[in-house]
This record gives structure tokens, sequence and C-alpha cells, in this order.
């Protein structure tokens, strides 16, 4: 357990560094939450919690419709900024572990988590933690950028260039597997559906694009500093992949798989 939270602590100076709200803005990436909102059907007066919620992709769209909304974070500096964002917005905004959610059982109508829990490094643990505090009759509901999508293959642009991840974290892609998803809430209760959708990441040339990652993605901006006389290997790399979506300007269709599930808890 104790390099487990040694790697949990080296999570959280990951997403700390950089700059990943002006990220998600250049990119478009805050257009994923409204859209999951929507298609779990998110009402006032319900409960829900953003698992992983990051700067607020979910969190702010789902307290915009009157929901009672608690958004939880591993990283103190992305609820910092996710509260900024909401600007005065009622949300509870908690400090905590996707492995073990400090909330009792059945506390949730609806538990969503949008590019997040996906990064926690035990995927069982942390799908048996979102049935277990989603009521009978809850909706779940989590976003995940596929194995086969352009996403997919920038991570492993920058994992090649990596050392490898411990044998006890499990590869964030998997949750944009069907498969996989299936295999992790067997068992749980959770009825599941799925689709796989698109949003449109852009920059004006694959230049900005690498250099967008390299000073506000934290992942990447580490990569940076740790690979020394390596990153320009890995730049180049990088370039080639935006180029493939570079016509008059960076338009890459980025794959995501959309999970939903409703409760059958008795």
């Amino acid at each position: 357990m104790e390099l487990l939270e040694q790697y949990k602590e080296s999570v959280r100076t990951t997403w700390s560094t950089g700059d990943y709200d002006a990220m998600m803005q250049t990119e478009g990436l805050y257009e994923v939450g409204p859209r999951l909102v929507d298609a779990l059907g998110v009402q006032a007066g319900e409960e829900v919690l953003d698992v992983a919620c990051g700067t607020g992709n979910l969190t702010i769209p789902a307290a915009r419709t009157g929901a009672h909304v608690t958004g939880l974070d591993l990283t103190p500096a992305m609820l910092a900024r996710a509260a900024e964002r909401a600007d005065g917005l009622a949300v509870e905004w908690v400090e905590g572990d996707a492995e073990d959610l400090p909330f009792a059982d059945e506390s949730f109508d609806v538990v969503l988590s949008a590019f997040g829990c996906m990064f926690a490094p035990r995927h069982e643990v942390v799908a048996d933690e979102l049935a277990r505090v989603l009521r009978p009759g809850g909706r779940l509901g989590v976003s995940a950028w596929t194995p086969e999508g352009a996403i997919g293959e920038f991570f492993r642009v920058v994992g090649g260039y990596l050392p490898p991840s411990p044998s006890y974290v499990d590869p964030p892609l998997a949750w944009g597997s069907e498969d996989s998803v299936r295999e992790l809430f067997e068992g749980t209760g959770i009825a599941l559906e799925f689709t796989r959708e698109e949003c449109l990441i852009h920059h004006a040339t694959p230049t900005d694009a690498v250099d967008c990652y390299a000073t506000l993605f934290g992942p990447v901006v580490l990569a940076r500093q740790s690979l020394g006389e390596t990153w320009p290997a890995l730049r180049q790399d990088l370039t080639t992949l935006f180029n493939r979506y570079y016509e008059t300007e960076v338009r890459m269709p980025a794959e995501y798989l959309v999970i939903k599930g409703l409760s059958n808890k008795s």
C-alpha cells in the first residue's frame, strides 16, 4: 500500500503541473461535459457526484440544472480551479480518492466521470466504488478515451518515451474498451450501454498543438522536463501525429466511449 500511496502522490504532482484548464479551453474539450449531463438527463434536485472532476467539465453543467452536485478530485489544484470556474454555483468540492469514495452507500442519484476515473490506478476498485454509492435506479455516466482513437494514439506516442507504469496500475485506455468495462462492472448490478462519440480538437498548426501539450498538459510537461536531450524526438513524433490532421488548421477527431449505466440493485 505504501507504493500505491506514493504513486497517488506522484499523480497529484502530475495533474498540478501545467494548466489543465487552459488546455481544455484551447482544445474545446469542455463541450463534452454538457453532452454527458444531457445524455444522463440530470434534473434539478437530484444528488449528483462527479468523480475525478478535474476542473469541472461535468460538475459545472450538472450544477446549472439545479441538481445538488459534489465534485471530487485527488488534486487540490484541480479543485481550486474548478471552484473558480463555477463562479458561485452551489457545488460541494471534496478532495478525495476515486478508489475510496468518502460517501455512504447509495448516496447519489447520478454518478459521473469525464476522462477522470480512467486515470485511477485500480479500475475494478473504482468501478465497485462507483456502483456502491449509486442508489437503486440511479444512473451512471462515464466518458473515456478509446484505445483506437487519436487520443489513444497520442498516449501511446508519449508512453513510448517513458518508463512503464508499475504492475499495480491498470492502463487508463482500458476504460475506453466496451469489453473491459463490462468485466469491471460484472456483479455490481449496473446494466450498461455504450456509444462512441467524437469531439474535434482544434489548433492553428501542428507546432501549436505540440506547444500546447508541452506547456499546459501536466504529463507532457513532466515528460519534457525528464527526457532532456530525448525530448526533441518525442516532439517530432507528436508533430507527425498532428500533421495527419492538418490542412488549414489542426482538426483532430478525438473518439471517446460513453458508458451509461442503470443501477438494478434492489
